[in-house]
């Protein structure tokens, strides 16, 4: 591959139409009735045609906040006696298998069991390290890639590979949230396919191309992103039938504001434009400091950096963002490659390209992610960066340091004192609200 260089995307809006192909119920004000959601997955699933057929149901992990017990058991209801069987399937990415227990919190299980409260559903995590649970669906061609990329990667085949229940499977009904992402713009929909239930090669590509555009630009982006083109080409490959249930959250992840239902890219594009004005908020001037609290269903830092992704775009050149997460213990247990590398902006790699080019490029593009904007001098080594990022947590400041982070003693944050402090923005459960300036505000 030819040396990469970061740039800025070019966005197509969301197509005319293409939401209003999902039936839709809320909007970005109010909270939905458990009495209303259930009627809504009852009426949608009663009009589509499961009879007599297998049905792959893809949930995310638990590291995506969303209610899932207040809509599993009515699919559940709706589905019984009608579909010839229900695997769930865990949409890990490239994270850490689920255990019971865990599985049992996400389903909202934990009385019963997973068996006992969905009687004849299998649940199974994506088995991404498995390659006889792996279906090939071909190739994407590299002249192909460069169109939907827009030139960004104009010399890389792309290889499309799946969980072989998205095809063997009659039908795929993906149950899951939107959010602001750092890699896509806005998550769900296609994405629970690739990366979600997909391996390395969709998912380094994919990554590598968000992080040439970089994470500070397409967070929260509404609209097509040359990320968003490449899932979607890719998902075209799983020809059986795609339905689709998004839902937007409310913050917390307790409760639902809205809720679609339609195939995938209409029903990600209906509630992505109610993210994008429940997930965004938009702050009159930048902070020197912010001090993201990340809960503790992100239990390492390739899933806690969400702290980061989504508030460092208000932070003040030269300030300072620091992860506070007690709990924390490790970086990324799936990902030790990571330590290889360490954090860097993207021109550190862009300008390597022959030091870095055969490393995972999923792990460079975290890298970046963890970063953010800066520049690299190859002449004279000198790597800047537009921020400080901090680690509160219980990983060590020798470890930090090798993996080219600051180290800040968690105990020694006071926190109620920093929310006094008009300089100092404090967010509470970071990670899935964005944080951005109101000068970027987006027209709707």
């Amino acid at each position: 591959m030819s040396e990469p260089t970061a740039t800025t995307p070019t966005i197509d809006p969301i197509p005319d139409g293409l939401a209003e192909r999902a039936a839709l119920l809320g909007g970005p004000e109010g909270t939905l009735t458990d009495e209303q959601i259930r009627d809504f997955v009852t009426e949608q699933l009663a009009a589509t045609d499961y009879d007599g057929k297998s049905v792959c149901l893809i949930v995310p992990d638990g590291t995506r906040s969303v209610p899932l017990p207040k809509v599993l058991p009515a699919i559940h209801d709706a589905l019984a006696g009608r579909a010839a069987s229900v695997t769930v399937l865990i949409a890990l990415g490239t994270h850490a298998a689920m255990d019971a227990d865990a599985i049992d919190t996400l389903l909202g299980s934990t009385e019963r069991g997973a068996q006992a409260t969905y009687p004849e559903w299998t649940v199974v995590n994506h088995a991404w390290d498995d390659p006889d649970q792996i279906a090939d669906l071909g190739e994407i061609s590299a002249e192909r890639i460069g169109e939907l990329t827009g030139g960004l990667l104009t010399d890389v085949p792309m290889r499309v590979q799946i969980n072989r229940l998205c095809v063997e499977s009659d039908v795929n009904l993906i149950v899951g949230p939107v959010f602001p992402h750092e890699v896509v713009g806005f998550s769900g929909g296609n994405k629970y396919f690739f990366p979600g239930c997909s391996v390395h090669d969709v998912i380094d590509i994919s990554h590598w191309v968000g992080a040439l555009i970089t994470a500070s630009r397409i967070i929260g982006t509404l609209g097509i992103t040359p990320v968003r083109q490449l899932i979607d080409a890719a998902s075209e490959l799983v020809t059986t039938e795609k339905y689709c249930f998004t839902m937007d959250v409310k913050e917390g992840g307790a409760d639902l504001g809205a809720v679609a239902y339609g195939d995938p890219q209409a029903a990600w594009a209906a509630s992505a434009k109610i993210s994008a004005q429940t997930h965004i908020t938009y702050v009159d001037k930048p902070y020197r400091r912010i001090v993201a609290l990340v809960p503790e269903m992100y239990d390492d830092m390739w899933t806690g950096a969400k702290g980061f992704y989504k508030s460092e775009p208000v932070c003040a050149d030269g300030g300072d963002v620091i992860i506070y997460a007690p709990h924390i213990t490790e970086v990324a247990a799936m990902h030790p490659g990571l330590r290889d590398i360490g954090y860097h902006n993207i021109e550190y790699f862009t300008k390597q390209w022959e030091r870095f080019k055969d490393h995972p490029w999923g792990e460079l593009a975290h890298s970046t992610h963890v970063t953010g904007l800066g520049t690299y001098d190859p002449a004279t080594g000198e790597e800047k960066q537009r921020v400080n990022r901090y680690f509160a947590t219980s990983i060590s400041k020798q470890e930090c340091e090798e993996y080219n982070v600051l180290y800040q003693d968690p105990t020694a944050l006071d926190i109620e004192a920093l929310r006094d402090d008009p300089d100092t923005l404090v967010i509470d459960h970071a990670g899935e609200v964005l944080f951005r300036l109101a000068e970027e505000r987006q027209s709707l």
